[in-house]
């Protein structure tokens, strides 16, 4: 199920503690929404920077934090921060993240609209992927925020 929120911040949804973000592969997460992530969450950071480095998240990958109280979902979506996001890599991960968070109990996840600002796809395709892949998932809620306040 998605319920898509037109203006909001996906970390004060409420009963939301777990948050997905689309992020590049090569280990930078030095604008928009990433910032918010690596300064929230310094060692999921390293960590991924390290799995970037080693080749161990690509595009259609996702790297599961675990950060006490939730987790967060760090999607590969682009290869760089250079280049855009595709849909194919979109929808790898979302896949990857609904089928994890299923398997794992994990029944709320608020994101971004990903792959459609710094990623330079149109949000109409990426929400069509979206709304593909969450049809086999249910049980997990996305949180869709379309707008930052």
């Amino acid at each position: 199920m998605i319920h898509y929120l037109t203006y909001g911040d996906i970390f004060n949804i409420e009963g939301v503690l777990n948050y997905a973000h689309g992020c590049n592969c090569a280990g930078a997460m030095g604008k928009g929404i990433a910032v918010l992530f690596k300064e929230r969450y310094p060692e999921m950071y390293k960590e991924y920077k390290r799995r970037c480095k080693t080749g161990e998240l690509t595009p259609g990958d996702i790297y599961v934090y675990n950060y006490g109280a939730g987790y967060v979902f760090n999607l590969g979506t682009q290869v760089s921060w250079t280049t855009g996001a595709t849909l194919p890599a979109i929808e790898r991960s979302i896949g990857k993240m609904l089928a994890y968070a299923s398997a794992h109990g994990i029944l709320k996840i608020a994101l971004p609209r990903i792959g459609a600002g710094l990623g330079r796809l149109d949000w109409d395709e990426v929400k069509a992927v979206i709304e593909k892949a969450a049809e086999a998932y249910p049980v997990v809620a996305l949180y869709i925020v379309e707008n930052k306040l």
